[in-house]
């Protein structure tokens, strides 16, 4: 079951939310892609299968499709909540294929979702500065699965996934292979992408009202206060409480739109 909620809607773009409520291990029949578009996720993660090859995608990692591209899925963690953006064929000048979203990107795909209702000029300006932050995956088919793998287990919180020695035990690969490998793949190191992560959540609190920073820092592994204020800024260009002001506050008025696969 999937339901779409509009964001914006214009002649040359539309941003819609897309809650999907699967747990289906196994793959889907082949869903074929009608329009340009980007799949950002904002909650939880799924597999995909299509002509480039295996991957999983969560937050740090969206995909882009033309028409006529095909892609499977498949959503053993459960549901999840993504952006589906549709684009005339000048607004994407990437491939098709995997896109990195960055912690910069991740700010300006939140604040997108916060656009209010000039569509024309204050919702495209958003979207512009969102695709200006995503960047084509141009990694390898032949190890990303070790990637990643690495990646599911630091998002799902696997103890292994505490530190590196640990996580390439799990791995049953030397860690010196998995730290060379997830950067060739993913384009960073395996702490930044587990920071990437850490401050994604620190955003979801943020952006949910969250005033104790210390506590916050606690609940997510950071050494204190003043490590996660570091990181995040490193991250985002912003220290939590100008995130705060950025992303607290009431949403625009957005209606439910029940609707078939994105």
């Amino acid at each position: 079951m999937r339901e779409s909620t509009a964001i914006a809607v214009t002649d040359e773009f539309a941003v819609r939310t897309v809650r999907c409520d699967d747990h289906q291990p196994g793959w889907s029949e082949p869903e074929r892609a009608t329009r340009h578009q980007l799949i950002l996720v904002r909650d939880g993660r799924f597999r995909m299968r299509s002509r480039q090859g295996r991957a999983v995608i969560d937050a740090t990692t969206g995909y882009a499709q033309a028409p006529g591209d095909e892609g499977q899925f498949a959503h053993p963690a459960g549901g999840d909540v993504c952006t589906a953006i549709t684009l005339s064929p000048g607004l994407w000048k990437g491939p098709s294929g995997m896109v990195r979203v960055g912690a910069r990107a991740d700010v300006a795909h939140r604040l997108l979702l916060r656009a209010g209702p000039d569509v024309a000029y204050e919702a495209a300006e958003r979207l512009l500065g969102l695709l200006a932050r995503l960047a084509p995956d141009e990694g390898g088919r032949a190890r990303r699965a070790l990637a990643d793998e690495a990646r599911e287990a630091i998002t799902a919180g696997h103890p292994h996934a505490s530190g590196l020695m640990s996580l390439a035990r799990l791995l049953e690969v030397s860690p010196s292979h998995l730290s060379r490998t997830f950067r060739q793949e993913t384009g960073m190191s395996v702490t930044r992408y587990r920071n990437r992560v850490r401050v994604g959540r620190a955003l979801d609190r943020i952006e949910q009202g969250e005033r104790d920073l210390a506590g916050l820092a606690a609940d997510l592994g950071f050494a204190d206060h003043a490590h996660l204020t570091r990181t995040v800024k490193a991250e985002t260009g912003h220290p939590p409480t100008a995130l705060r002001r950025l992303l607290h506050g009431p949403r625009p008025h957005q209606a439910n739109q029940p609707t078939g696969p994105a």
